[in-house]
């Protein structure tokens, strides 16, 4: 998923809908584009984290939640390392997004960045819409 491997550990399906968890491998350099979700909270740890509120910086062990509400927000990892990150969100229903714009890859492996041209941007704005969720350009928060 945009150069990031992202690992769903337990879904929808496995929780009736109540959360998904996700274990995230983000690539220097890597992290999502800003995004939106408005009836889904989301949880991590580890990452910088860009929102309409401003700039959060992580650090190992820290700890960040993006509200329900529609927040638009993004992440990016800004050191030279692969940051590793376990997202929850609830209820469950982002990881569907994974499913349909993602391309599978084996665990721990990364497979380069798409182009984020008006195609793929269009393709996954589509996606996001039947999902209840919103995808932006990516110097939407810039």
């Amino acid at each position: 998923m945009v150069g990031d491997t992202y690992r769903i550990l337990v879904g929808g399906q496995d929780t009736g809908g109540a959360f998904a968890t996700i274990d995230m491998l983000i690539p220097p350099g890597g992290g999502p584009g800003p995004h939106a979700h408005a009836a889904i909270e989301e949880s991590f740890y580890v990452i910088e984290v860009k929102s309409e509120f401003g700039t959060f910086v992580a650090t190992p062990g820290s700890f960040a939640t993006i509200p329900k509400g529609g927040v638009v927000h993004s992440f990016h990892n800004k050191t030279p390392n692969v940051a590793h990150l376990l997202c929850t969100v609830v209820p469950s229903g982002l990881e569907k997004l994974f499913e349909a714009i993602g391309q599978p890859v084996a665990a721990g492996h990364f497979l380069p960045p798409p182009a984020m041209d008006e195609a793929f941007i269009h393709k996954a704005q589509a996606a996001a819409a039947t999902l209840g969720q919103q995808v932006f350009p990516p110097n939407y928060l810039d």
